[in-house]
Protein backbone atom coordinates (compact mmCIF):
# COMPACT_ATOMS: atom_id res chain seq x y z
CA UNK A 1 0.00 0.00 0.00
CA UNK A 2 1.10 3.59 -0.49
CA UNK A 3 -0.06 6.77 -0.30
CA UNK A 4 0.54 9.53 -2.81
CA UNK A 5 -0.53 13.61 -2.09
CA UNK A 6 -3.04 15.26 -4.02
CA UNK A 7 -2.63 16.54 -7.83
CA UNK A 8 -4.51 19.77 -9.46
CA UNK A 9 -8.24 19.33 -9.78
CA UNK A 10 -10.17 21.65 -10.59
CA UNK A 11 -11.84 24.53 -8.65
CA UNK A 12 -15.74 23.89 -8.13
CA UNK A 13 -18.03 26.30 -5.60
CA UNK A 14 -18.86 23.59 -3.21
CA UNK A 15 -22.19 23.59 -5.26
CA UNK A 16 -23.42 19.68 -6.51
CA UNK A 17 -26.02 18.85 -8.63
CA UNK A 18 -27.67 15.51 -8.80
CA UNK A 19 -25.22 13.31 -10.87
CA UNK A 20 -22.11 15.55 -10.81
CA UNK A 21 -19.19 14.64 -8.46
CA UNK A 22 -19.39 11.50 -8.16
CA UNK A 23 -16.43 9.17 -6.99
CA UNK A 24 -14.36 6.32 -8.47
CA UNK A 25 -16.66 3.17 -7.74
CA UNK A 26 -14.18 1.75 -5.09
CA UNK A 27 -16.10 -1.84 -5.28
CA UNK A 28 -17.35 -2.74 -8.85
CA UNK A 29 -13.97 -1.03 -10.36
CA UNK A 30 -16.56 0.83 -12.93
CA UNK A 31 -14.65 4.08 -12.76
CA UNK A 32 -18.02 5.49 -11.33
CA UNK A 33 -19.95 5.67 -8.51
CA UNK A 34 -23.28 3.69 -9.79
CA UNK A 35 -26.69 5.60 -9.31
CA UNK A 36 -27.58 3.53 -6.61
CA UNK A 37 -26.49 1.24 -3.77
CA UNK A 38 -28.12 -2.07 -3.53
CA UNK A 39 -30.16 -2.29 -0.07
CA UNK A 40 -27.60 -4.90 0.69
CA UNK A 41 -24.81 -3.08 0.40
CA UNK A 42 -26.80 -0.31 2.52
CA UNK A 43 -26.94 -2.41 5.33
CA UNK A 44 -23.80 -3.67 5.24
CA UNK A 45 -22.81 -0.24 5.68
CA UNK A 46 -25.19 0.30 8.30
CA UNK A 47 -24.48 -2.85 10.66
CA UNK A 48 -21.12 -1.52 9.98
CA UNK A 49 -21.53 1.49 11.46
CA UNK A 50 -23.39 0.00 14.67
CA UNK A 51 -21.11 -2.29 15.32
CA UNK A 52 -18.28 0.22 15.39
CA UNK A 53 -20.27 2.74 17.31
CA UNK A 54 -20.46 0.11 19.76
CA UNK A 55 -17.27 -0.74 19.67
CA UNK A 56 -15.92 2.55 20.42
CA UNK A 57 -18.98 4.48 22.71
CA UNK A 58 -19.23 1.59 25.01
CA UNK A 59 -15.99 1.51 26.73
CA UNK A 60 -16.29 5.05 26.81
CA UNK A 61 -19.63 5.30 28.57
CA UNK A 62 -19.54 2.00 30.74
CA UNK A 63 -15.73 0.00 30.49
CA UNK A 64 -13.58 2.42 31.10
CA UNK A 65 -15.01 3.48 34.36
CA UNK A 66 -15.10 0.35 35.72
CA UNK A 67 -11.59 -0.57 34.99
CA UNK A 68 -10.50 2.46 36.33
CA UNK A 69 -12.80 2.24 39.41
CA UNK A 70 -10.98 -0.88 39.98
CA UNK A 71 -7.26 0.13 39.71
CA UNK A 72 -7.82 3.48 41.16
CA UNK A 73 -10.97 3.76 43.86
CA UNK A 74 -12.61 7.02 43.70
CA UNK A 75 -10.51 8.84 41.19
CA UNK A 76 -13.03 9.97 39.29
CA UNK A 77 -10.78 12.53 37.68
CA UNK A 78 -8.32 10.12 35.94
CA UNK A 79 -11.77 8.86 34.05
CA UNK A 80 -12.10 12.36 32.76
CA UNK A 81 -8.39 12.94 31.61
CA UNK A 82 -8.37 9.81 29.85
CA UNK A 83 -11.49 10.79 28.01
CA UNK A 84 -10.17 13.91 26.99
CA UNK A 85 -6.69 12.71 25.62
CA UNK A 86 -8.75 10.03 23.79
CA UNK A 87 -10.95 12.80 22.72
CA UNK A 88 -8.00 15.69 21.08
CA UNK A 89 -6.15 12.62 19.72
CA UNK A 90 -9.06 11.44 18.01
CA UNK A 91 -9.96 15.28 16.75
CA UNK A 92 -6.64 16.35 15.87
CA UNK A 93 -5.78 12.69 13.54
CA UNK A 94 -8.72 13.42 11.60
CA UNK A 95 -8.11 15.40 8.80
CA UNK A 96 -4.36 13.42 8.16
CA UNK A 97 -6.06 10.25 8.20
CA UNK A 98 -8.65 11.61 5.83
CA UNK A 99 -6.09 12.84 3.49
CA UNK A 100 -3.98 10.06 3.41
CA UNK A 101 -7.27 7.68 2.89
CA UNK A 102 -7.77 9.78 -0.13
CA UNK A 103 -4.30 9.84 -1.31
CA UNK A 104 -3.82 5.61 -0.92
CA UNK A 105 -2.80 3.47 -3.99
CA UNK A 106 -3.34 -0.27 -2.97
CA UNK A 107 -5.12 -3.82 -4.40
CA UNK A 108 -7.56 -3.05 -2.11
CA UNK A 109 -8.89 0.44 -2.98
CA UNK A 110 -8.50 3.63 -0.70
CA UNK A 111 -10.95 2.76 1.78
CA UNK A 112 -10.45 -0.67 3.09
CA UNK A 113 -6.76 -0.32 4.22
CA UNK A 114 -8.32 2.01 6.80
CA UNK A 115 -11.01 -0.15 7.74
CA UNK A 116 -9.31 -3.30 8.50
CA UNK A 117 -6.26 -1.02 10.33
CA UNK A 118 -8.73 0.87 12.35
CA UNK A 119 -10.59 -2.14 13.84
CA UNK A 120 -7.28 -4.39 14.13
CA UNK A 121 -6.15 -1.12 16.04
CA UNK A 122 -9.03 -0.65 18.05
CA UNK A 123 -9.16 -4.44 18.88
CA UNK A 124 -5.86 -4.46 20.30
CA UNK A 125 -6.72 -1.59 22.24
CA UNK A 126 -9.47 -2.83 23.91
CA UNK A 127 -7.65 -6.03 25.01
CA UNK A 128 -5.01 -3.61 26.49
CA UNK A 129 -7.46 -1.58 28.46
CA UNK A 130 -8.63 -4.95 29.56
CA UNK A 131 -5.27 -6.68 31.08
CA UNK A 132 -3.95 -2.44 32.32
CA UNK A 133 -1.81 -3.10 35.31
CA UNK A 134 -2.52 1.12 36.08
CA UNK A 135 -4.28 3.98 35.19
CA UNK A 136 -1.52 5.20 32.60
CA UNK A 137 -1.32 1.84 30.46
CA UNK A 138 -5.74 2.26 30.48
CA UNK A 139 -4.98 5.75 28.94
CA UNK A 140 -2.49 4.58 26.57
CA UNK A 141 -5.07 1.60 25.79
CA UNK A 142 -8.36 3.94 25.25
CA UNK A 143 -6.54 6.81 23.27
CA UNK A 144 -5.29 3.52 21.07
CA UNK A 145 -8.90 2.32 20.88
CA UNK A 146 -10.44 6.19 20.14
CA UNK A 147 -8.22 6.48 17.24
CA UNK A 148 -8.57 2.88 15.93
CA UNK A 149 -12.47 2.89 15.91
CA UNK A 150 -12.45 6.80 15.15
CA UNK A 151 -10.68 5.80 12.09
CA UNK A 152 -12.87 3.27 11.25
CA UNK A 153 -15.84 5.44 11.91
CA UNK A 154 -14.61 8.41 9.77
CA UNK A 155 -13.50 5.99 6.93
CA UNK A 156 -17.45 4.72 7.38
CA UNK A 157 -18.33 8.09 6.64
CA UNK A 158 -16.31 8.57 3.94
CA UNK A 159 -17.87 5.27 2.19
CA UNK A 160 -21.16 7.06 2.19
CA UNK A 161 -19.42 9.95 -0.02
CA UNK A 162 -18.03 7.52 -2.40
CA UNK A 163 -21.08 5.25 -2.99
CA UNK A 164 -24.36 6.99 -2.44
CA UNK A 165 -26.46 8.45 -5.01
CA UNK A 166 -27.85 11.81 -4.05
CA UNK A 167 -31.42 9.88 -3.13
CA UNK A 168 -29.93 7.78 -1.02
CA UNK A 169 -27.94 10.10 1.30
CA UNK A 170 -30.36 11.28 3.84
CA UNK A 171 -32.00 7.78 4.10
CA UNK A 172 -28.75 6.31 5.41
CA UNK A 173 -27.78 9.46 7.26
CA UNK A 174 -31.19 8.56 9.22
CA UNK A 175 -29.98 5.17 9.32
CA UNK A 176 -26.35 5.53 10.93
CA UNK A 177 -27.21 8.39 13.06
CA UNK A 178 -29.70 6.03 14.39
CA UNK A 179 -27.73 3.13 15.08
CA UNK A 180 -24.74 5.18 16.20
CA UNK A 181 -27.87 6.46 18.84
CA UNK A 182 -29.02 2.94 19.69
CA UNK A 183 -25.41 1.04 19.92
CA UNK A 184 -24.42 1.99 22.89
CA UNK A 185 -27.29 1.57 24.78
CA UNK A 186 -27.69 -2.34 23.47
CA UNK A 187 -23.60 -2.10 24.27
CA UNK A 188 -24.24 -1.60 27.57
CA UNK A 189 -26.98 -3.76 28.07
CA UNK A 190 -24.99 -6.66 26.18
CA UNK A 191 -22.12 -5.91 28.97
CA UNK A 192 -24.16 -5.89 32.30
CA UNK A 193 -24.46 -9.06 31.84
CA UNK A 194 -20.75 -10.13 32.38
CA UNK A 195 -19.56 -6.77 34.51
CA UNK A 196 -17.22 -8.76 36.59
CA UNK A 197 -15.22 -10.21 33.96
CA UNK A 198 -12.29 -7.53 33.44
CA UNK A 199 -11.97 -8.96 29.69
CA UNK A 200 -15.71 -9.14 28.07
CA UNK A 201 -16.85 -6.29 28.97
CA UNK A 202 -14.38 -4.57 26.33
CA UNK A 203 -13.92 -7.86 23.87
CA UNK A 204 -17.98 -8.20 23.65
CA UNK A 205 -18.50 -4.98 21.99
CA UNK A 206 -14.95 -4.63 20.18
CA UNK A 207 -16.39 -8.22 18.72
CA UNK A 208 -19.51 -6.75 17.16
CA UNK A 209 -17.46 -4.42 15.77
CA UNK A 210 -14.86 -6.20 14.00
CA UNK A 211 -17.15 -8.74 13.16
CA UNK A 212 -19.32 -6.19 11.37
CA UNK A 213 -16.53 -4.60 9.55
CA UNK A 214 -15.10 -7.78 8.28
CA UNK A 215 -18.71 -8.36 6.43
CA UNK A 216 -18.69 -5.43 4.97
CA UNK A 217 -15.15 -6.22 3.82
CA UNK A 218 -15.55 -9.51 2.67
CA UNK A 219 -18.75 -8.77 0.71
CA UNK A 220 -18.45 -5.51 -0.73
CA UNK A 221 -14.95 -5.29 -1.81
CA UNK A 222 -12.37 -2.85 -2.83
CA UNK A 223 -11.10 -1.81 -5.99
CA UNK A 224 -7.97 -1.88 -6.77
CA UNK A 225 -6.78 1.26 -6.58
CA UNK A 226 -3.24 1.29 -7.67
CA UNK A 227 -3.66 2.36 -11.38
CA UNK A 228 -4.96 5.93 -10.14
CA UNK A 229 -3.12 8.22 -11.21
CA UNK A 230 -0.15 9.21 -8.68
CA UNK A 231 0.06 12.83 -8.16
CA UNK A 232 3.12 14.76 -6.42
CA UNK A 233 4.91 13.54 -3.13
CA UNK A 234 3.16 14.07 -0.10
CA UNK A 235 5.52 16.14 2.04
CA UNK A 236 4.53 17.43 6.01
CA UNK A 237 3.58 20.70 4.89
CA UNK A 238 0.59 19.31 2.46
CA UNK A 239 -0.18 16.88 5.13
CA UNK A 240 -0.69 20.06 7.92
CA UNK A 241 -2.48 21.74 5.00
CA UNK A 242 -5.37 18.79 5.68
CA UNK A 243 -6.79 21.36 7.92
CA UNK A 244 -7.45 24.46 6.33
CA UNK A 245 -9.15 25.14 2.76
CA UNK A 246 -9.88 28.67 0.69
CA UNK A 247 -13.90 29.23 1.95
CA UNK A 248 -13.99 31.58 -1.15
CA UNK A 249 -13.90 28.54 -3.68
CA UNK A 250 -16.28 26.53 -1.44
CA UNK A 251 -18.84 29.01 -0.13
CA UNK A 252 -21.57 26.42 0.12
CA UNK A 253 -19.51 24.07 2.45
CA UNK A 254 -18.04 26.73 4.44
CA UNK A 255 -21.47 28.12 5.06
CA UNK A 256 -22.37 25.05 6.17
CA UNK A 257 -19.85 24.21 8.71
CA UNK A 258 -20.62 27.86 10.43
CA UNK A 259 -23.88 26.33 10.65
CA UNK A 260 -22.96 22.89 12.44
CA UNK A 261 -20.44 24.75 14.60
CA UNK A 262 -22.90 26.88 15.96
CA UNK A 263 -25.77 24.68 16.24
CA UNK A 264 -23.73 22.10 17.75
CA UNK A 265 -22.28 24.65 20.13
CA UNK A 266 -25.57 25.80 21.25
CA UNK A 267 -26.43 22.21 21.25
CA UNK A 268 -22.96 21.24 23.68
CA UNK A 269 -24.63 23.84 26.23
CA UNK A 270 -27.53 22.01 26.95
CA UNK A 271 -25.77 18.85 27.45
CA UNK A 272 -22.97 20.41 29.30
CA UNK A 273 -24.94 20.76 33.04
CA UNK A 274 -28.18 19.05 32.54
CA UNK A 275 -27.75 16.62 35.66
CA UNK A 276 -26.99 20.25 37.66
CA UNK A 277 -29.91 21.64 35.98
CA UNK A 278 -32.32 19.02 36.98
CA UNK A 279 -30.77 19.04 40.33
CA UNK A 280 -31.42 22.54 40.92
CA UNK A 281 -34.85 23.10 39.18
CA UNK A 282 -36.42 20.13 41.32
CA UNK A 283 -35.25 21.24 44.42
CA UNK A 284 -33.06 17.40 44.78
CA UNK A 285 -29.56 16.04 45.09
CA UNK A 286 -27.46 14.72 42.38
CA UNK A 287 -28.02 11.19 43.46
CA UNK A 288 -31.60 11.89 43.52
CA UNK A 289 -31.74 12.86 40.50
CA UNK A 290 -30.15 10.57 38.58
CA UNK A 291 -33.19 8.25 37.69
CA UNK A 292 -34.97 11.26 36.37
CA UNK A 293 -32.08 11.68 34.15
CA UNK A 294 -32.43 8.39 32.64
CA UNK A 295 -36.06 8.18 32.09
CA UNK A 296 -35.13 11.62 30.46
CA UNK A 297 -32.56 9.90 28.36
CA UNK A 298 -34.82 7.52 27.41
CA UNK A 299 -37.19 9.97 26.07
CA UNK A 300 -34.41 11.81 23.94
CA UNK A 301 -33.67 8.11 22.44
CA UNK A 302 -36.94 7.81 21.38
CA UNK A 303 -37.28 11.11 19.84
CA UNK A 304 -33.80 11.33 18.08
CA UNK A 305 -34.29 7.85 16.51
CA UNK A 306 -38.15 8.80 15.26
CA UNK A 307 -36.07 12.48 14.15
CA UNK A 308 -33.21 10.66 12.24
CA UNK A 309 -35.07 8.40 9.99
CA UNK A 310 -38.18 10.50 9.72
CA UNK A 311 -36.39 13.46 8.25
CA UNK A 312 -33.65 11.25 6.75
CA UNK A 313 -36.20 9.35 4.37
CA UNK A 314 -38.94 12.42 3.91
CA UNK A 315 -35.36 14.50 3.12
CA UNK A 316 -34.88 12.12 -0.01
CA UNK A 317 -38.54 12.25 -1.02
CA UNK A 318 -39.01 15.43 -1.15
CA UNK A 319 -36.08 16.13 -2.65
CA UNK A 320 -34.70 18.97 0.05
CA UNK A 321 -32.43 19.79 2.55
CA UNK A 322 -32.32 23.32 4.15
CA UNK A 323 -36.07 23.36 5.27
CA UNK A 324 -35.36 20.47 7.29
CA UNK A 325 -32.44 22.03 9.16
CA UNK A 326 -34.54 25.49 10.06
CA UNK A 327 -37.56 23.48 10.89
CA UNK A 328 -34.80 21.26 13.27
CA UNK A 329 -33.60 24.86 14.78
CA UNK A 330 -37.06 26.02 15.53
CA UNK A 331 -37.56 22.93 17.72
CA UNK A 332 -34.14 22.88 19.32
CA UNK A 333 -34.87 26.55 20.04
CA UNK A 334 -38.29 26.04 21.31
CA UNK A 335 -37.29 22.68 23.59
CA UNK A 336 -34.55 25.19 25.39
CA UNK A 337 -37.18 27.70 25.78
CA UNK A 338 -39.30 25.50 28.03
CA UNK A 339 -36.53 24.46 29.90
CA UNK A 340 -35.79 28.29 30.72
CA UNK A 341 -39.10 28.63 31.98
CA UNK A 342 -39.46 24.76 33.20
CA UNK A 343 -39.30 24.21 37.53
CA UNK A 344 -41.17 20.61 37.04
CA UNK A 345 -40.76 17.49 35.64
CA UNK A 346 -43.27 17.26 32.87
CA UNK A 347 -42.27 20.62 32.08
CA UNK A 348 -38.28 19.41 31.82
CA UNK A 349 -39.19 16.11 29.84
CA UNK A 350 -41.02 18.22 27.28
CA UNK A 351 -38.34 20.17 26.45
CA UNK A 352 -36.21 17.03 26.89
CA UNK A 353 -38.00 15.74 23.73
CA UNK A 354 -38.55 18.93 21.66
CA UNK A 355 -34.40 19.46 21.73
CA UNK A 356 -33.57 15.64 21.37
CA UNK A 357 -35.86 16.02 18.20
CA UNK A 358 -34.57 19.24 17.06
CA UNK A 359 -31.20 17.47 17.01
CA UNK A 360 -31.86 14.44 15.32
CA UNK A 361 -33.51 16.15 12.31
CA UNK A 362 -30.92 18.61 11.80
CA UNK A 363 -27.96 16.20 12.17
CA UNK A 364 -29.34 13.97 9.49
CA UNK A 365 -30.60 16.90 7.02
CA UNK A 366 -26.66 17.99 7.20
CA UNK A 367 -25.22 14.96 7.00
CA UNK A 368 -26.81 14.53 4.00
CA UNK A 369 -26.39 17.78 2.80
CA UNK A 370 -22.46 17.40 3.83
CA UNK A 371 -22.62 14.91 1.43
CA UNK A 372 -24.68 16.55 -1.49
CA UNK A 373 -22.48 19.57 -1.44
CA UNK A 374 -18.71 17.66 -0.26
CA UNK A 375 -15.76 19.36 -2.01
CA UNK A 376 -13.63 17.41 -4.87
CA UNK A 377 -15.32 14.51 -4.41
CA UNK A 378 -13.25 12.24 -6.68
CA UNK A 379 -9.79 12.90 -4.31
CA UNK A 380 -10.35 14.47 -1.42
CA UNK A 381 -13.43 13.27 0.43
CA UNK A 382 -11.86 11.81 2.95
CA UNK A 383 -9.83 14.89 4.24
CA UNK A 384 -13.28 17.31 3.88
CA UNK A 385 -15.21 14.82 5.68
CA UNK A 386 -12.58 14.93 9.04
CA UNK A 387 -13.06 18.38 8.32
CA UNK A 388 -16.62 18.20 8.78
CA UNK A 389 -16.12 16.25 12.02
CA UNK A 390 -14.14 19.29 13.75
CA UNK A 391 -17.27 21.67 13.11
CA UNK A 392 -19.18 19.04 15.32
CA UNK A 393 -16.42 18.11 18.08
CA UNK A 394 -14.86 21.55 18.28
CA UNK A 395 -18.03 22.87 19.85
CA UNK A 396 -18.18 19.59 22.76
CA UNK A 397 -14.47 20.58 23.58
CA UNK A 398 -15.25 24.29 24.15
CA UNK A 399 -18.95 24.79 25.74
CA UNK A 400 -18.30 23.06 28.95
CA UNK A 401 -15.80 25.95 29.26
CA UNK A 402 -17.88 28.42 28.39
CA UNK A 403 -21.25 27.19 30.16
CA UNK A 404 -20.04 28.15 33.58
CA UNK A 405 -19.49 31.84 32.87
CA UNK A 406 -23.20 31.66 31.37
CA UNK A 407 -24.36 30.15 34.60
CA UNK A 408 -22.89 32.56 36.83
CA UNK A 409 -24.11 35.67 34.87
CA UNK A 410 -26.26 38.05 36.90
CA UNK A 411 -26.24 36.20 39.79
CA UNK A 412 -25.58 35.91 43.31
CA UNK A 413 -23.36 33.65 45.13
CA UNK A 414 -24.86 30.23 45.30
CA UNK A 415 -27.17 30.52 42.45
CA UNK A 416 -26.88 29.83 38.85
CA UNK A 417 -28.29 31.19 35.91
CA UNK A 418 -29.32 28.20 34.00
CA UNK A 419 -32.20 30.36 32.42
CA UNK A 420 -29.56 32.36 30.56
CA UNK A 421 -27.66 28.84 29.40
CA UNK A 422 -30.78 27.84 27.83
CA UNK A 423 -31.74 31.19 26.27
CA UNK A 424 -28.33 31.49 24.87
CA UNK A 425 -28.08 28.24 23.79
CA UNK A 426 -31.46 28.06 21.63
CA UNK A 427 -30.05 31.25 20.56
CA UNK A 428 -27.35 29.24 19.11
CA UNK A 429 -29.18 26.26 17.59
CA UNK A 430 -31.60 28.79 15.87
CA UNK A 431 -28.46 30.75 14.27
CA UNK A 432 -26.69 27.87 13.09
CA UNK A 433 -30.39 26.80 11.32
CA UNK A 434 -30.66 30.42 9.62
CA UNK A 435 -27.27 29.87 8.26
CA UNK A 436 -27.56 26.65 6.53
CA UNK A 437 -31.40 27.72 5.46
CA UNK A 438 -30.19 31.12 4.22
CA UNK A 439 -26.46 30.90 3.20
CA UNK A 440 -26.30 27.31 1.75
CA UNK A 441 -27.33 27.32 -1.71
CA UNK A 442 -26.19 24.24 -3.38
CA UNK A 443 -29.06 22.48 -2.00
CA UNK A 444 -32.71 22.82 -2.50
Amino acid sequence: MTTSPEGASPKGTGRSAEGTGSAPDEFSGTGAAPPHMSGGRVALLVAATFGSAMALMVPMTFSLALRADRLAPGNEAAVGYILGIGSVLSLVTGPPIGTLSDRTRSRLGRRVPYLMGGGVLGMAALVTMAYAPNIVVLGLGWALAALGWGTALGTLGTLQADRLSPSQRGKVAGLTGATTMVAPVVGVLLVGAVSDDHLLVFLLPGMVGAVSLALLVAFVRGDDSRTSAVPERLTAGRLLRAYLFDPRTYPDFAWHLLARFVFYYGQSLYTSFVTFFYAERLGLTLAEVAGLVAVSGGISVVAMTAGTLGSGFLSDRLGRRRPFALGAAVLFASGTAVSASAHALPGLLTSAALMNLGIAVFSASSQATVLDILPERDTKAGRFLAIVTLSQKLPGALAPLTAPLLIATGVTAGEENYTLLYLVSGALGLLGGLIAFCRVRGVR
